[in-house]
């Protein structure tokens, strides 16, 4: 029996298509037209002898073969662009604008870019921290390449993990007691807040929303100051921090896409590892 030899273009085009739940999207992720999408999933359905999606009126669902290949698919990609990585390691160059929030920052692409930087010596990482509300105007424009942001509108990307998010206060103030409750928000228009304010709304808690900040450590400053309690993402809670669920009190809030947004205007090679690289290591 002779195995089905697979194409490493095709994978990426259904990779971009499973992440995306549409042809028209996926299509604007490998910079192809939508027939040539459409074309290469067919060929890849033909090569494997099985539907790898289901096809809606709106949207695509992957099949249970195509959930089987999807895992596989991004480890073979992420194979090829290491191995290709190793090879060009001296000969990349060139220079990249990452944007991305404060909390995302540290907490996700630290130990990456620190990687990534030792692979590529010669490739300029610029990063710009600022909160996902800002950073849309900057990729729309082009001066930034890439942004590592919250999903919303205006903002969609290739999804790269629903980070849930929790309530979190000073364990050595107890301020989650206090009546009306003392809550520490995100700046207005970010999908956080609105996520929260959403949450407290579905409560019966009386509700003091008098701190507000653009940024992590804004947020982090008055909750161990013990003058609120406020709702972050899991990945940038401090392990320090008293986490409060249902028993305290607290309402479940729903959680944060994070998209990784790359500018139409923006194309070169060390802009396609970095985003290669940040949706192969951090997608869950």
């Amino acid at each position: 029996m002779t195995l089905p030899e697979l194409n490493m273009g095709q994978l990426r085009t259904f990779v971009a298509a499973a992440e995306h739940a549409s042809f028209i999207a996926a299509s604007e992720a490998v910079n192809r037209s939508q027939s040539a999408v459409s074309m290469q999933i067919m060929k890849l359905e033909q090569t494997l002898g099985q539907k790898l999606f289901v096809r809606h009126t709106r949207r695509i669902t992957l099949t249970i073969a195509g959930e089987t290949l999807l895992p596989f698919a991004r480890r073979m990609l992420q194979i090829e662009n290491e191995a290709i990585a190793a090879l060009l390691t001296q000969k990349l160059e060139g220079r990249v604008v990452l944007g991305a929030p404060d909390d995302y920052m540290s907490s996700l692409l630290t130990p990456l870019l620190e990687r990534f930087s030792t692979m590529f010596p010669r490739v300029e990482i610029e990063l710009i921290c600022a909160q996902s509300t800002l950073l849309a105007p900057m990729i729309k424009k082009g001066s930034v390449d890439l942004a590592f942001v919250t999903k919303s509108e205006g903002l969609n990307g290739t999804l790269i993990r629903r980070e849930p998010m929790t309530w979190v206060a000073s364990a050595k103030h107890g301020v989650w007691h206090k009546s009306p409750l003392p809550v520490a928000l995100y700046e207005v228009g970010s999908v956080a807040r609105n996520n929260v304010l959403a949450a407290l709304a579905s409560g019966n808690q009386s509700v003091s929303t008098t701190f507000s900040s653009t940024s992590l450590a804004g947020i982090l400053a008055m909750v161990d100051a013990g003058l609120a309690v406020a709702a972050l993402a899991n990945c940038s809670i401090p392990a320090h921090l008293k986490r409060l669920g249902i028993e305290d009190g607290f309402t479940a809030i729903a959680p944060l896409d994070i998209v990784l947004v790359r500018s139409s205007k923006s194309n070169s090679p060390p802009i396609n590892y970095l985003a290669d690289d940040i949706i192969s290591s951090l997608s869950i």
